[in-house]
């Protein structure tokens, strides 16, 4: 029998020699915890401050003319209102409407762009995007194992980078929600005579970075992108640093946990091979702002159908979008206790009917969450109850064939486990990600 060989990041050696608990993820040998274990990584974030090893992604850099045209057919979002130093969510369909892979988009200038997309996806995303250029004038640069990436999340995130960067007060001025500054290297990633884009962040010791607000926890944090052989040292750097603040480094767990309370899918997980339509995550198309999606940004059925008028412009997979055929609904839970099942077509959902009407994405525990008298609580919650302790949900995502209002209730089962579910709006209250960064500055 053939071993598989992992792929590494550049901090393998470096979790290998600090107790992680290691696993294949994507291809990759990745640390799924440390001694400190997935519950206290998960409550460090919420409470302080975390970083994670996130070099397993990849990035592809589309430069040209034509960058901006050949990103608006391949991208769902329309990134023409796009500034430089902004970047966006979106999701990169096929032509059945069905995900390739989710993505962040980056604008350096109108001519040069990063997409930042999952584990051993940027080979197949820069295929995609090279077989749709066509006659555009445009260049797409797979950096995959190019550049390296860790990300930093929780409340202190800001103030433990303050202590190692060159003039944190102007780095950290005007930087909203999904912005960023620098580079990755010691020189723009394009031409010098385009100088639209001129931002800088350099560590203390001179090592230029990408910073970018943004990350995967729905929490406040940033992500970091510098050349490999940078990473080892920022890592050890950061973690120096952000010991007054009791910084730990977290594994996939927790990043799972995290993620699944805030409502945020794993690609070829909660987004694959099926249309990407129903879901929560509806904002990722181009929908114009009258458009007819429900509370929780999922098409009502019986109120409004998405018709091309709805979008601002033409993407690769809008016209299957538009279908009624082949359906599915995407709907975020929350169960009783911190039990679980596992994720998968083998666990059902059964309504209360005693119908079975899907399966489970994704089945999680949010550690720093509880429920008290109907409500749930988080223990960032400035208004929990007196005497308020987490004790954990179950969470994630369930795939029905149905509209199944918030509030309802189902059953998913494994073989004889049966857990009761609550179909949920939200999960994880009082999420920071989008909070003014005034208010986590020193």
């Amino acid at each position: 029998m053939e071993t598989k060989t992992l792929k590494t990041t550049p901090l393998n050696s470096w979790h290998r020699n600090n107790g992680a608990n290691m696993a294949d993820f994507g291809g990759f040998d990745m640390p799924l915890w440390y001694e400190s274990g997935v519950k206290n990584e998960h409550i460090g974030v919420i409470e302080s401050a975390g970083i994670f090893d996130t070099s397993h992604m990849a990035c592809v850099m589309v430069a040209g003319k034509d960058a901006l045209s050949l990103l608006q057919l391949c991208h769902t979002r329309d990134l023409a209102n796009l500034k430089d130093g902004r970047c966006v969510y979106g999701v990169i369909l096929n032509e059945k409407g069905h995900v390739i892979d989710d993505a962040i988009v980056y604008r350096f200038t109108s001519r040069h762009y990063m997409v930042c997309v999952n584990a051993g996806m940027g080979k197949d995303v820069a295929l995609h995007l090279h077989a749709n250029k066509k006659t555009l004038d445009a260049t797409v640069d797979d950096l995959s194992e190019k550049l390296a990436k860790m990300d930093i999340q929780g409340k202190n995130s800001a103030k433990i980078l303050s202590l190692i960067i060159e003039n944190p007060d102007s780095v950290f001025e005007k930087m909203p929600y999904f912005s960023f500054k620098g580079f990755f290297n010691n020189k723009p990633p394009f031409s010098s005579d385009d100088t639209s884009y001129s931002s800088v962040v350099n560590l203390k010791n001179g090592t230029p970075v990408l910073l970018s607000r943004s990350g995967y926890t729905g929490e406040f944090g940033f992500e970091l992108f510098v050349e490999p052989d940078k990473i080892v040292d920022l890592w050890e750097t950061i973690l120096k640093a952000g010991a007054k603040y009791n910084l730990i480094p977290c594994g996939l767990g927790a990043r799972d946990s995290l993620r699944a309370g805030a409502v945020l899918p794993l690609s070829h997980q909660d987004v694959g091979s099926w249309k990407f339509i129903n879901n929560p995550w509806m904002f990722a198309l181009p929908l114009k702002p009258d458009n007819p999606v429900g509370e929780n940004c999922t098409v009502v059925k019986e109120k409004a159908t998405l018709v091309q008028e709805n979008f601002t412009k033409d993407f690769i997979g809008r016209d299957a979008l538009l279908s009624k055929e082949d359906l599915t609904f995407t709907l975020p839970f929350a169960g009783e206790t911190l039990r679980k099942v596992s994720a998968g077509k083998d666990t059902r959902v059964i309504d209360a009917n005693g119908n079975d009407i899907g399966h489970v994405l994704t089945c999680a525990t949010d550690m720093a969450i509880g429920w008290h008298n109907d409500k749930i609580y988080s223990i960032a919650s400035s208004d929990k109850p007196e005497g308020f302790k987490a004790k954990g949900i179950s969470c994630g995502f369930i795939m029905v064939d149905r509209k199944i209002e918030a509030g309802e209730k189902v059953t998913l089962q494994e073989k004889k486990r049966k857990i009761m579910v609550t179909v949920m709006s939200d999960i994880r209250p009082d999420r920071t990600a989008r909070n003014k960064i005034s208010t986590f500055l020193p």
